[in-house]
């Protein structure tokens, strides 16, 4: 069966002295992105940029090079030749070479999902063992890989009946959370209030089903243009009123929050039962 997208990068997946050809797709799907273009409105047709420079005008792409700014309006210019001359030799070897529990990844790390595939029937055997060995003792792989002239570091583990491979942030791309949290107060929580959240968090405990959720904002989007593309004149809503800035009592709204819990719990269990009209599966 024909994969869908092309492939990312072809190589070897390597577990000491094994190696397995292997190729690596995106995992995620971004054609549904809704992409919207800038319109001259007086005739209907999409605007074009050129390239300007201030007190010259346009210019030429071959006068066009790349530069980084050291001071302000102070540019150390770059040759395509001397950046390409800086990239990682493209080695074709996904080494792993460590093996952690994959909840000992900060979430903050992940950065990019792709599936990695064996190339052919032949390569399935030690893939699907690897595979095997990596869900039963339920880790993850951690190496390096070189895609588009960068070294990336991934962690490679199991996904319904294959493999999925993580980009993760270097420590580097991370931010330091002390400089968002390090001005919160110190405070003696009231015990009865961490019971009464704790309590309503574990009633909406729940296995993660991502198909629960819903891109309202896309679909409102595409249905506002599927209007638009017949000729309808669309009157905007109001926005709705923000929230008003109320003293709350947490200790009250904890305790309303679990009644309201309770009472959805009943409601979605009373439905879920047979009615006694309804004859049962034999």
């Amino acid at each position: 069966m024909p994969r869908p997208g092309r492939a990312y990068w072809k190589g070897f997946l390597r577990l000491s002295l094994v190696s397995i050809p292997v190729e690596i797709y995106s995992a995620v799907e971004t054609a549904a992105a809704i992409s919207l273009n800038q319109i001259h409105r007086p005739s209907g047709k999409r605007i074009n940029y050129t390239r300007t420079v201030q007190g010259i005008g346009p210019v030429e792409s071959a006068d066009i090079v790349k530069g980084y700014e050291v001071d302000k309006d102070v540019y150390v210019t770059l040759e395509q030749g001397e950046i390409d001359a800086l990239k990682v030799e493209s080695k074709r070897t996904l080494d792993l070479t460590q093996f952690i529990d994959a909840s000992e990844i900060d979430p903050r790390y992940f950065e990019k999902p792709f599936y990695v595939v064996p190339v052919d029937a032949q390569a399935a055997e030690g893939y699907l063992v690897i595979r095997e060995a990596l869900a039963d003792m339920k880790k993850m792989g951690v190496g390096q890989i070189t895609m588009a002239g960068r070294e990336h570091i991934v962690a490679v583990g199991p996904v319904g009946k294959g493999l999925v491979m993580e980009v993760l942030r270097y420590e580097g791309e991370v931010r330091a959370p002390g400089a968002y949290f390090g001005d919160l107060p110190t405070l003696a929580l009231d015990k009865e209030m961490v019971a009464l959240a704790r309590e309503l968090i574990s009633r909406k405990a729940a296995p993660f089903d991502p198909g629960k959720f819903h891109d309202s904002y896309a679909d409102a989007m595409h249905a506002l243009i599927a209007e638009k593309a017949k000729g309808k004149r669309i009157v905007a809503k109001p926005l709705p009123a923000g929230p008003e800035g109320k003293v709350v009592d947490l200790l009250d709204a904890l305790r309303k929050s679990l009644k309201g819990s309770a009472g959805e719990a009943q409601k979605g269990g009373a439905s879920k039962r047979p009615r006694a009209s309804q004859k049962r599966a034999s």
